[in-house]
């Protein structure tokens, strides 16, 4: 839509996001122990995720975060599927997320958020959750480049570079997306106060303050508890706007593919400072509902 999205990240009230678009597939019926996870269904069955990021539009978001989180031209071609597919399928993550906010007929603004998730995704191994992949920041900045080059021809509102787990990766990135056109935001994966590779969230987030690519900063697939001392931070750090959508408070087993433990997330983590709130993994479009109404938006 015509309101800009990094404007309304700092102006007026704050924004909601959509909450795991995994867990909406799930609860559809859909198989995702796929290596390829939710992006396969960009090629099996893309109505499934236009429905998807309908349901979180309607249940409050004014954000959807594309299909494209594990979506990697390697990851593609361990299936079978060619550059010019893989392509095609990158570019379609952001087409599915507009026709969903088409359909969704809101007299409020809807954007879409082109993601672009860590090395360890692709991987499919937990990696994501560790950081640390052996790889040289010139190596991770190979990887990511041609997908964010993709997505952003594309024309989402913002990029989101999600679930990043160490320094090494988000200065890959911060490279990456120079030149490209479209803002991004930086959104950490967190456990306690530094990052899941162990490196102080201070010296995570001043990676970012300079960078006029990056929009916003923030944390997101971590424990609710870690988010307020997490947003008060990279605001201080940065200056710019937060963004903050934390996991259920389930834990995920990577040896398993299961989680365990019971949910945890409330809507208090909206009130820290962070102008971008949602949920990530585990959180469907009732806590989205839920954050809307704690905003005063229902």
């Amino acid at each position: 839509m015509s309101t800009d999205l990094a404007t309304a990240l700092t102006e007026g009230p704050p924004l909601i996001l959509d909450g795991g678009l995994s867990n909406q597939l799930a609860s559809a019926g859909h198989d995702l122990s796929d290596e390829l996870w939710s992006a396969r269904l960009l090629a099996e069955a893309p109505e499934a995720i236009t429905e998807a990021h309908l349901a979180y539009y309607t249940a409050g978001a004014d954000v959807a975060i594309t299909a494209s989180y594990q979506a990697t031209f390697e990851g593609f071609a361990k299936r079978g599927i060619d550059r010019a597919e893989a392509a095609r399928l990158l570019t379609s993550s952001v087409e599915l997320a507009r026709e969903a906010a088409r359909r969704a007929e809101a007299t409020r603004p809807l954007w879409v958020a082109a993601s672009a998730g860590p090395y360890g995704a692709m991987l499919a191994d937990g990696s994501e959750y560790r950081g640390r992949y052996g790889l040289t920041r010139t190596e991770l900045e190979r990887f990511h480049r041609p997908r964010l080059e993709v997505l952003a021809e594309a024309a989402p509102d913002i990029l989101a570079l999600e679930t990043i787990p160490d320094t090494d990766e988000a200065e890959a990135l911060l490279h990456a997306v120079r030149g490209l056109g479209i803002p991004a935001w930086l959104s950490y994966t967190i456990d306690g106060d530094r990052t899941r590779a162990g490196q102080p969230l201070e010296d995570a987030f001043a990676l970012a303050a300079d960078a006029d690519e990056i929009t916003a900063v923030g944390v997101n697939c971590c424990a609710p508890e870690d988010v307020p001392r997490a947003v008060e931070t990279a605001a201080r750090v940065t200056g710019k706007p937060v963004v903050a959508y934390p996991n259920s408070g389930e834990t995920w087993n990577a040896r398993t593919r299961s989680w365990t433990n019971a949910p945890t997330l409330t809507t208090t983590f909206t009130t820290t400072g962070a102008r971008l709130v949602g949920g990530c993994c585990r959180v469907g479009p009732e806590t989205i509902t839920a954050i809307a109404h704690a905003l005063g938006r229902t």
